[in-house]
């Protein structure tokens, strides 16, 4: 049975590109790029060509603004706590929105016991927030706004570039989440002033455990992880060069007509998924929108009358990997967050959606076996509860 790969929000299988880079670079690079000597000067080498690679990717004044770490959740953690504490004697007030990934709910929901407040903006039910409220949030002692590119689960994308117009002569720092959005939209740091950014290489078919903050020059806060002075001391530990390398490679194939194409191609499979289960017949619903603003990789489906759990394991049974939402609660039966936050604790929805998510290796014929497993599915499910 071949296994189909319908979640690459969670995660994606690393390029043939990337991973003949990497491998070339633990059998020939594997010196300490902090060293002074001949096999460390050729891993540093390796290493600031990679930060100078990412740093253009989202136009950065300075390859220096890059901060490489271990993946999205450390950048995210890093931006919150120690923006937080660098900057209290300013204020302690932060915003964000009830549906940020929890790399940055729980490190605030950390700082509130410190006494930070914290102001989380609703959204509506396709899943965006009103810059209205986001406008009469904002206060003399904000000090950080953190609010992410596109959203992880139903695919709702932030209006980024009019929040950071506000903030430009504001004392507020301005971090996003673009863990999801990098290598689909176009990110620039400068037009739409971003002070912080997080991402991560596994997202886009690069290597896990490496991912990188961006930091304005000027934006100054101490380093979460210490020890030695990597990163010119703003991140210890020993430089993960073969991953840097795979990372900036992953990044080299995102060109801008790539990501364009993709987003082109994306939207079409969303469309697709949502006409073949409308022609079989199945009852559901799309949780957020199926416009070109949102980020086209994910479509979050209510299938009702179906718990996720039932609907989850009967695909996998099918080899077919969806998601209840997202991969890092997928463990658990703790209800989305998100969809919470869309629709209300005492919707059907929280409990009967499921997420699926297109990636570089996605086909049509990928979809079409998804459409006919759902509907063999939901027909069998519905003939037992009749003959019940």
């Amino acid at each position: 049975m071949k296994e189909i790969y319908l979640d690459n929000a969670a995660t994606t299988p690393m390029s043939p590109a990337v991973l003949a880079e990497m491998t070339d670079k633990m059998a020939n690079v594997f010196g300490n790029a902090s060293t002074l000597y001949g096999l460390g000067r050729e891993a540093h080498t390796v290493m600031e060509n990679s930060r100078q690679v990412i740093a253009d990717s989202i136009n950065a004044a300075s390859d220096d603004e890059i901060i490489f770490t271990s993946g999205g959740s450390e950048s995210d953690n890093t931006a919150i706590t120690q923006t937080a504490h660098a900057r209290q004697k300013l204020g302690k007030h932060i915003i964000t929105t009830a549906i940020e990934h929890k790399a940055i709910l729980e490190p605030l929901r950390a700082l509130e016991q410190e006494g930070f407040e914290v102001t989380y903006l609703p959204v509506d039910q396709q899943g965006h927030i009103s810059l209205d409220d986001f406008k009469a949030a904002l206060r003399d002692d904000t000090i950080l706004v953190s609010i992410m590119t596109g959203n992880n689960e139903v695919g709702s994308r932030m209006p980024i570039h009019e929040i950071g117009e506000i903030l430009k002569d504001h004392q507020a720092w301005f971090h996003t989440d673009a863990v999801q959005a990098y290598g689909l939209l176009d990110i620039d740091v400068q037009r739409d002033h971003i002070d912080m950014l997080s991402t991560s290489a596994h997202k886009i078919n690069g290597p896990k455990m490496i991912g990188f903050l961006y930091r304005r020059e000027g934006v100054n806060f101490p380093s979460l992880v210490k020890g030695g002075d990597q990163e010119e001391k703003r991140r210890a530990g020993t430089e993960n060069v073969p991953a840097m390398a795979g990372f900036a490679t992953a990044v080299q194939a995102l060109t801008p007509e790539v990501k364009a194409k993709r987003q082109a191609k994306y939207q079409g499979f969303k469309q697709h998924v949502v006409d073949g289960l409308t022609a079989n017949g199945v009852d559901f619903a799309v949780n957020g929108s199926l416009d070109g603003e949102n980020l086209n990789h994910v479509l979050n489906l209510w299938i009702k009358g179906i718990s996720t759990y039932v609907m989850q394991t009967n695909l996998d049974l099918a080899g077919i990997a969806v998601s209840g939402g997202s991969a890092c609660t997928a463990g658990s039966i703790e209800p989305s967050h998100v969809l919470t936050a869309m629709f209300g604790a005492d919707s059907p929805r929280i409990g009967e959606s499921l997420r699926l998510s297109f990636g570089t290796y996605t086909t049509e014929a990928d979809l079409d076996a998804f459409i006919q497993a759902v509907t063999k599915i939901v027909t069998r499910l519905k003939h037992t509860n009749e003959v019940k």
